[in-house]
């Protein structure tokens, strides 16, 4: 017999739902353990690393999407100021530096109380395609900061423009 209590902790887990959303894009994932979960998808540009962190002492679920590529040594002096212009124009999330491996990330962090598994899929599903949408925006800056060449102020300028249609 199952009580409440099991019942309401089989389910308090998000990355179950996370992995709902995942096979329903049929993109294979990792479920390294009962609070990690990774996943590499493609997406127009290159192919992100999705990590997916449970938190269950604080019901809280911290999503990172990092790119395939580095940022060079000789661009590194340009990241602060770049970061702080493109978050500045995001509503949820935001963007940093992985220190360890110089890979720009973004990352969202999510409270989950109170969430059932329904309803926690909806807002995983909304917080993955937030991610995908705004790495896919920012991915000709950060790749731009990649290459080795020396870059200037307008170079960086005009990669953060917004454009309009598509090429």
């Amino acid at each position: 017999m199952t009580t409440e209590t099991e019942l309401f902790e089989e389910i308090s887990n998000p990355l179950d739902s996370v992995e709902d959303v995942l096979s329903s894009h049929e993109w294979v994932f990792r479920r390294t353990t009962d609070d990690e979960l990774t996943v590499d998808v493609t997406g127009r540009y290159g192919t992100y690393r999705m990590l997916f962190f449970w938190q269950d002492e604080f019901s809280a679920l911290q999503f990172v999407c990092q790119y395939d590529f580095v940022i060079a040594e000789n661009n590194i002096e340009r990241i602060p100021v770049t970061l702080m212009s493109i978050n500045s124009e995001l509503w949820l999330g935001h963007f940093d530096l992985d220190l360890q491996t110089r890979a720009p990330v973004f990352r969202y962090n999510s409270l989950f109380r109170g969430m059932t598994q329904t309803s926690g899929a909806d807002h995983i599903e909304d917080i993955v395609d937030i991610a995908l949408s705004e790495c896919e925006r920012f991915y000709p800056v950060f790749q731009l900061l990649a290459g080795t060449e020396e870059l200037d102020g307008a170079d960086l300028r005009l990669a953060l423009m917004t454009s309009a249609g598509e090429s």
